[in-house]
């Protein structure tokens, strides 16, 4: 080979080799990590987590590639909750994801540093996460699912419409239901209603709660209140064999044994969830980016559950749900 062929050589594999170089580099820095946690594993939560991570890959994020991806569910305990938030704090990720009330207030109280995502909770203002709304200027954003009340008052007198008396199981300790009890209560008279609560601050004590409901309500409401939705089939054996009519605002809640659930599509809210996380990875500051909501609602009706709690619903609901369940 001629000299200036080998100069042309060394040239060539100069430039490739810096070509390789630099895209390991943009590769290495475009690599970022994200740690998810969730007070519990439930279907709501669940697809919150798997929308989030679906999302981040469609938006050039993926796991096991260019993004670390870390998930632990605290079991229902907020001890726990408050361990693993101290973790991942200590990992220094890019940015945490905190699915529902308790696990969001337990990376909050751990760094006010590290970027945190909310998802599913239903007011992050009386949780305290942010203090309004708007951009908060601190390291706390996310997505809440809170649903609009009055709707949710309307789907009971529609399931039950003779309902004097709702009855609610809930756990006392969750920001989120204390703000659904007490909005409740302002709401339910103008409807010819009234609450009667039932407190459940464990998951063990979901089916003693609403037994002692029975022979006192029309019919049981439940929110998203975690220790609720994760123990539900025992919240709907005492339904069943009772014949209490059960409304849920989780869609999730109706293929479980609810009659009916005007709510949020899950996986759309992590969705939703997984684009402002997104955001974050590529630069935003979380304090700038508002509190978001969901204005998607579906209508789940489960018309086996109607019959086996005494319910016969009209045509018109049926009709009007999105997702029909009939066994």
């Amino acid at each position: 080979m001629s000299t200036i062929g080998k100069q042309a050589s060394r040239t060539l594999l100069c430039a490739l080799a810096a070509t390789l170089l630099g895209t390991t580099g943009a590769a290495f820095a475009q690599s970022k990590s994200v740690s998810v946690l969730a007070i519990v594993e439930h279907p709501a939560l669940d697809a919150i987590r798997d929308g989030a991570r679906d999302e981040l890959k469609a938006e050039g994020f993926e796991a096991g590639k260019n993004l670390k991806w870390e998930y632990q569910s605290a079991q229902g305990n907020v001890g726990t909750a408050a361990q693993i938030a101290r973790k991942f704090v200590g990992d220094k990720p890019d940015a945490i994801i905190g699915i529902a009330t308790p696990t969001a207030q337990a990376v909050a109280s751990a760094t006010k540093s590290v970027p945190l995502v909310y998802s599913g909770v239903t007011d992050p203002v009386a949780a305290q996460l942010v203090k309004g709304w708007g951009p908060s200027g601190t390291n706390v954003t996310g997505v809440s699912d809170k649903l609009p009340l009055d709707k949710q008052v309307a789907l009971i007198k529609r399931v039950v419409p003779n309902a004097k008396r709702v009855g609610m199981v809930y756990n006392p300790g969750e920001a989120n239901s204390v703000v659904v009890v007490n909005e409740l209560k302002k709401l339910l008279p103008g409807a010819g209603m009234t609450l009667v609560e039932a407190a459940a601050p464990r998951t063990v004590d979901i089916s003693s709660a609403a037994a002692s409901l029975v022979g006192k309500v029309d019919v049981i409401y439940t929110n998203t209140d975690n220790n609720v939705v994760s123990a539900y089939e025992s919240l709907v054996k005492v339904a069943n064999d009772r014949k209490i009519p059960l409304v849920a605002s989780d869609t999730d809640s109706v293929k479980r044994g609810a009659i009916a659930a005007l709510g949020i599509n899950y996986y759309d809210l992590g969705r939703q969830t997984g684009k402002v996380v997104a955001r974050v990875l590529k630069g935003e500051k979380p304090g700038a980016i508002a509190s978001e909501t969901s204005s998607n609602l579906e209508l789940f009706v489960n018309t086996a559950a109607a019959e086996k709690q005494g319910v016969k619903l009209s045509d018109a609901l049926i009709k009007e749900a999105k997702t029909v369940i009939k066994q």
